[in-house]
């Protein structure tokens, strides 16, 4: 008997998937616990429905990530702060720092999406790499100047 998986169930099937499974698995198990309904012509085309939507909802999602990208690329930031001798900052900038100089800028941007490996502790020019999107990671000119 041919079910669409509602569900993913180990060792059986992923969600969304069609499979194929003996007849008393389908109708006493995976249909009553509501892990897979029967794959009429109607579910296969409420399925295929589903992951047509699905899947232009995930190109919208890429090319916004993609636009947005394109206007952060394009912003330089600079931060004043305290530096001692041979260019040590007093303290660091963090990426909740980076994060609200953007937000300054009028762009929003969660901090957690900032890949600063270690707060960035003396003067100089630095790309700072944001992801946006799983495809889609932006890079922003940072310029930090003694004051």
């Amino acid at each position: 008997m041919k079910v669409i998986m509602l569900q993913t169930v180990k060792k059986v099937g992923k969600q969304g998937e069609i499979i194929e499974v003996s007849e008393g698995y389908a109708r006493n198990f995976l249909i009553p616990k509501g892990y897979a309904v029967e794959a009429s012509k109607g579910n296969v085309k409420v399925l295929d429905d589903k992951k047509q939507a699905e899947q232009r909802k995930k190109e919208k999602e890429l090319k916004e990530a993609k636009e947005y990208a394109e206007k952060i690329s394009n912003i330089k930031l600079e931060i004043l702060t305290k530096a001692g001798e041979g260019g040590k900052l007093f303290g660091s900038v963090t990426s909740k720092e980076i994060a609200s100089l953007l937000a300054d800028k009028g762009i929003k941007v969660d901090k957690r999406k900032i890949e600063l490996p270690e707060p960035i502790k003396s003067l100089g020019e630095y790309n700072i790499p944001i992801k946006l999107h799983r495809e889609v990671t932006a890079t922003v000119k940072l310029v930090i100047i003694p004051q």
